[in-house]
């Protein structure tokens, strides 16, 4: 524990499992308080119960604008401030623009998109009253996949495309607004995490490794930790001159 988050209060969405979890971990080593928030109460309160006293669950829906508002008063009734958030909660769906229905469009939209602009809304709203000694961040895990396209990743591209360019709104409208919130975007490719398992039910877990590691110039999947450090770094005052910019963690794909 070296103490670069030492005072802050993070809530982290999706913080039930994969990025979310690590995040929460990762960040209560380096000294601040985390509420994980997620719909799946059971796994969200076991990942919080690891934390012991510097964690804390609430049940958040991130598509209700209502339990948006309950999350947050939470956090601050729990640990006092809000300092970071953390939009970590998102699907997948691969479908093609012929393929996809509006109901799944609009699904995978209202989880990884209009989640994430509600956490700014009301993120914002709360951690701008706890910036005067410590710095806020807001962090918006996006995707390679909102800079780079697939033809049957349609919703998925839009939606994480929009997460990218909110971020750099959101960013934009705290500085000339004088708040000390930076927004920045984190890009990651395949990290080894629940959301690859339609893969590895699929293919088991040696072969998917290979068929999506295949694909990343570096050979490999990514693993949890190596997104979890980036988030820790823009958590923390390290980043204070870094706002409305993407972090991509691709093992390369970006650079072909």
């Amino acid at each position: 524990m070296t103490d670069r988050l030492a005072g802050k209060v993070a809530l982290i969405t999706g913080g039930a499992s994969g990025l979310g979890a690590n995040a929460a971990a990762l960040m209560v080593q380096e000294g601040a308080k985390v509420v994980v928030a997620d719909v799946a109460a059971d796994r969200g309160k076991a990942v919080a119960d690891k934390l012991g006293s510097s964690g804390h669950f609430v049940k958040l829906d991130v598509t209700s604008e209502d339990n948006w508002k309950a999350a947050i008063q939470e956090t601050v009734d729990k640990f006092g401030a809000l300092h970071v958030l953390l939009n970590s909660a998102g699907i997948g769906l691969s479908k093609t623009v012929e393929d996809i229905e509006l109901e799944e469009w609009r699904k995978v939209h209202a989880i990884d998109l209009d989640g994430v602009f509600l956490g700014c809304k009301h993120g914002v709203k709360e951690i701008k009253k706890h910036t005067a000694r410590l710095g806020g961040s807001v962090i918006n895990i996006s995707s390679i996949s909102g800079i780079i396209a697939g033809a049957n990743m349609a919703a998925y591209n839009s939606a994480k495309a929009g997460v990218r360019l909110l971020s750099k709104s959101v960013a934009l409208h705290c500085a000339k607004s004088g708040y000390n919130i930076r927004c920045n975007s984190v890009h990651p490719t395949f990290i080894d995490t629940p959301i690859l398992d339609k893969y590895r039910d699929r293919f088991g877990q040696e072969q998917m490794q290979q068929k999506l590691g295949r694909q990343v110039p570096i050979g490999r999947l990514g693993r949890p930790e190596e997104v979890g450090w980036a988030l820790v770094f823009l958590a923390s005052d390290e980043s204070s001159f870094m706002t409305g910019s993407e972090v991509i963690i691709d093992g390369g794909i970006s650079a072909m």
